[in-house]
């Protein structure tokens, strides 16, 4: 089985600019991605997507191969799933077929070989469409999420059948991550969402799953990377 990883990350970042090559603890941000995505085995090669030559320079220096992402895909307002659409159909004309797409965003330098290896594992073992990566949440729509009505007053998101008086008795609740999406070419290429299809995930503790957007974001991913050291 073929499997390639992908890392979409163009050069017009507002909540932090320059982030995607910013350096984190020693090393550009973008590089974690790549780091990972080559240490993993059953990874067969690496790409990053970007419309930006100091992420491209990053991007080959670090060991990937470059794919030279259009204007028009790399705006504010373009959707990243018509960037995925974009690669898998660069890669197989250059490269030919392959069975796995492995999207491994920039934003998140924490995630481990293992999350990668776990969600390619899961999505096959349950002849998914697409498996994401998931955390814990911390609040809850069943028990300290509100919504304000029209009539001025406030109300839980989702009303549980039952009273829910502690966080134990509401359902459990994940967030997504941008840690890892495994999926295929074939799903990528027929759609145009994560939910389109069957979905399944790998649960990602929280010190694996900083995705980082802001300024805070990044000092987060960099106390935790300096605790580690």
């Amino acid at each position: 089985m073929k499997n390639f990883a992908f890392i979409f990350a163009r050069g017009g970042s507002k909540g932090l600019p320059g982030k995607n090559i910013k350096p984190l603890a020693g090393k550009p941000l973008l590089q974690y991605s790549i780091d990972t995505a080559l240490a993993s085995p059953s990874i067969d090669k690496v790409f990053v997507s970007t419309d930006d030559s100091g992420i491209s320079k990053v991007a080959v220096e670090s060991g990937a191969i470059l794919i030279e992402r259009p204007v028009e895909l790399a705006t504010d307002t373009s959707p990243e799933w018509l960037s995925w659409r974009h690669s898998v159909e660069w890669v197989e004309e250059h490269y030919g077929e392959f069975d796995g797409f492995i999207s491994l965003p920039a934003t998140s330098p924490l995630r481990g070989v293992i999350d990668v290896e776990a969600a390619i594992e899961q999505r096959m073992k349950v002849d998914a469409d697409i498996c994401i990566s998931v955390t814990p949440a911390s609040r809850s729509p069943y028990f300290n999420m509100i919504k304000k009505t029209q009539d001025g007053l406030v109300e839980l998101v989702n009303k549980s059948e039952a009273d829910v008086t502690r966080r134990q008795d509401a359902p459990e609740i994940f967030d997504i991550t941008t840690v890892v999406y495994a999926s295929t070419p074939q799903f990528v290429l027929g759609n145009y969402g994560l939910f389109s299809g069957k979905v399944t995930s790998i649960e990602v503790p929280k010190a694996r799953a900083v995705d980082i957007d802001d300024i805070y974001d990044f000092r987060l991913a960099e106390a935790i990377l300096n605790g580690e050291q």
